[in-house]
């Protein structure tokens, strides 16, 4: 009696890991497995992308910040390729892509650099707007690679 109990725990128990199992195969996602690491991709071209709230009254004061506070720094940078910068009219963001040599030289920019040049462009935004905070707020940015 006891054994015919002690089997059916063990026949369950097995049952549940062959579908534990069964499940975990077909969950892998094979692709993600077998992609480069992205450290492979530190000598490729890449895209920083950024958007960011960008309402229709302030339009013309942000492309002018844009062009003479981030364009000139941009253009002294190690590694940097070029950029555009988009409007969205319904949503009221901007789009701006910035092309990079490669991940290397584009991170070796310090931090502490690209912080006081925002601060020059924020200071320029808010003065030209007489604003007591920055109206250009960063929603989303990522790092953009060719296929």
């Amino acid at each position: 009696m006891k054994s015919k109990y002690l089997l059916r725990k063990i026949i369950i128990r097995f049952f549940f890991l062959f579908i534990f199992f069964i499940v975990l195969i077909f969950e892998t996602n094979f692709q993600i497995a077998t992609a480069l690491p992205m450290e492979n991709l530190k000598n490729e071209t890449i895209v920083e992308e950024l958007r960011l709230k960008v309402p229709a009254n302030f339009k013309e004061v942000w492309l002018e910040a844009e062009k003479n506070i981030w364009d000139p720094w941009l253009s002294g940078q190690n590694g940097f390729l070029g950029r555009q910068i988009f409007w969205d009219k319904e949503k009221e963001e901007g789009l701006i892509l910035v092309k990079w040599e490669n991940k290397k030289l584009w991170k070796n920019i310090s931090m502490e650099e690209v912080n006081e040049i925002q601060k020059k462009f924020e200071k320029n935004v808010q003065e030209s707007l007489q604003l007591n905070s920055n109206p250009f707020i960063l929603i989303h940015e990522s790092e953009l690679y060719s296929q």
